[in-house]
């Protein structure tokens, strides 16, 4: 039997197999998927393999020809991380963050700035692209309440996933809408902590002005082809006096036991007026990009990449320490 001490093997994509020699003369030893930041035990032998990842669980080893498998491993946890399902929220924030992306965008894309600095500040993020119309990778283009659906499925993928009893929403434009409209409208209250809103067309805005913000969030070409054979069913739900827009303001906004925050920028020309994102409610705290960093000529779309925007996020998740916002030039679209 061949024993091998510590051995660290770097893991930093998936790979089919790694190959080591235990020592000098011995028989190679190969580790099928070892998960990274985990000892892999299998009879007299076991590695320790590191690096990033957490691919999974089934190990085995061959020595000198021989095959021995153990039984699968448990994948290592993590107290933060962004899209990371073996992700548990710690003490520190108990709750996940659930990401939902604007009009014409996907999770990811919509996300690439915020998700990593959530992860990195110790929250378990996530994001999804819900509401498409088709196999095109444009998302939120269907109607509202059938976009809602999707989300609170996966916010409850979240929250059985992590253990946790509520989750906090970070929504950007229609997604924004959606961390409004899914507490009141579909009754999650209960099951939401914090709403930080950034932009949302609360009141309504046009419909230029929605089918403006699906071409910039999205792949213009891709967004043409779906809103050409597919329509908007969700640009309608949100103008002025859309069916959404009437679902969301028939009565108070605002739902016991959450806590909301709305960002809007002055210099939005997409959502307009800029008020529309605005809930004149107690429990809902209202501001503008510019009451704190007056110089930031950051636009609708610029909101979800800015970094002092980031940290306005941050501060709203975490009210009780605030980090210093740093004011920077969000992109002016």
């Amino acid at each position: 039997m061949i024993r091998i001490d510590a051995v660290r093997i770097p893991v930093f994509r998936r790979p089919d197999s790694i190959q080591i020699a235990a020592t000098r003369g011995s028989p190679v030893i190969t580790v099928i998927y070892c998960p990274p930041s985990s000892h892999c035990r299998f009879g007299g032998h076991y590695a320790h393999v590191v690096g990033e990842g957490g691919y999974g669980a089934v190990v085995a080893v061959v020595v000198g020809g021989l095959l021995a498998s153990a039984a699968p491993a448990a994948a290592a946890t993590r107290s933060s991380g962004f899209d990371d399902w073996s992700c548990r929220p710690s003490s520190t924030r108990p709750d996940p963050v659930v990401l939902i992306h604007g009009l014409g965008g996907n999770g990811p894309g919509n996300f690439a700035t915020i998700g990593p600095a959530l992860a990195a500040a110790g929250y378990c993020a996530y994001t999804t692209t819900y509401g498409q119309a088709s196999a095109i990778p444009v998302g939120g283009t269907i109607a509202i309440a059938d976009s809602a659906v999707q989300l609170t499925a996966f916010i409850d993928r979240v929250r059985q996933s992590t253990g946790a009893s509520k989750v906090d929403l970070v929504g950007h434009s229609e997604g924004a809408f959606q961390s409004l409209y899914i507490p009141k409208v579909l009754g999650y209250s209960g099951r939401i902590h914090r709403v930080v809103a950034l932009a949302p067309p609360t009141h309504g805005t046009t419909f230029a002005g929605l089918v403006n913000i699906a071409y910039l969030l999205g792949a213009r070409d891709l967004v043409g082809q779906v809103l050409t054979g597919f329509g908007c069913p969700a640009c309608n739900d949100l103008i002025t006096g859309g069916p959404a827009v009437a679902r969301l303001n028939a009565g108070r906004i605002s739902q016991p036991g959450v806590d909301y925050t709305i960002i809007a920028s002055r210099s939005d020309e997409l959502v307009t007026p800029t008020s529309t994102a605005f809930v004149a409610e107690s429990g809902v705290h209202n501001a503008y990009v510019q009451n704190t960093c007056p110089l930031d000529p950051v636009g609708h779309v610029g909101l979800a990449f800015d970094s002092d925007v980031t940290q306005m996020i941050k501060n709203a998740l975490d009210p009780t320490h605030p980090g210093r916002v740093f004011c920077s030039f969000g992109l002016p679209l």
